[in-house]
């Protein structure tokens, strides 16, 4: 997966590629998936969600430039997987999914292999969790109608946000740089995700 997926498409990010190889995927699938784990495409995991093919975790966790050092915000934590992968390349990771079924086995799941560096939380992730911004890096893993204003407001300065955005046909991978209060954009990549559902994403309905 790491030679053929990512470092032949594009993923240079060393500290990334090691992270990505030290996670199990398996462990984030149900029993009758984990044969097709390493899988370069997104795999079901209930609740109509599904954990990311490797390239777009790898592709979002390089665009975020982690060193170490940081506090990310996970919107849409799914499995846990992606949150698995960025525990590996910062200090603390707070992950919120609105699925509470999916967040107690993500739980579970992330305990078992020790990532202690990690909570997870349920809610609405589109308005992110002001009480405890700034955040050094934040990943949204659904698709949202409009860059969500919430988390764009609690980035820290010099801080990341990856979101998909809604376009025609396909979605677009998109990174937000805060330098003081200027917002710069940059398109990564098409992708497709699950909608982002919440006060600043889809209508449920």
């Amino acid at each position: 997966m790491v030679e053929r997926q990512l470092r032949r498409r594009g993923i240079g990010d060393e500290r990334v590629l090691a992270a990505m190889g030290r996670v199990p995927r398996e462990e984030f699938l149900p029993e009758r998936l984990r044969r097709r784990a390493y899988a370069d495409s997104a795999l079901p995991i209930g609740e109509g969600q599904t954990i990311s093919q490797p390239w777009i975790v790898a592709a979002i966790c390089q665009a975020l430039e982690l060193r170490g050092g940081e506090r990310v915000l996970e919107v849409g934590a799914g499995s846990g997987y992606s949150a698995a992968v960025l525990a590996q390349l910062a200090a603390e990771v707070i992950g919120v999914e609105r699925h509470e079924s999916l967040a107690v086995a993500a739980r579970r799941t992330l305990a078992r292999l020790g990532a202690a560096n990690v909570r997870l939380l349920v809610g609405d992730g589109s308005r992110g969790l002001p009480e405890q911004a700034p955040f050094e890096a934040i990943a949204v893993h659904a698709t949202a109608p409009v860059p969500p204003r919430s988390l764009l407001g609690q980035l820290a300065d010099g801080g990341r946000l990856v979101v998909p955005l809604a376009g025609e046909g396909v979605d677009l991978l998109t990174l937000f740089r805060r330098r003081g209060s200027e917002l710069l954009s940059e398109e990564i990549g098409p992708c497709r995700f699950v909608p982002l559902i919440g006060e600043e994403g889809f209508d449920p309905s």
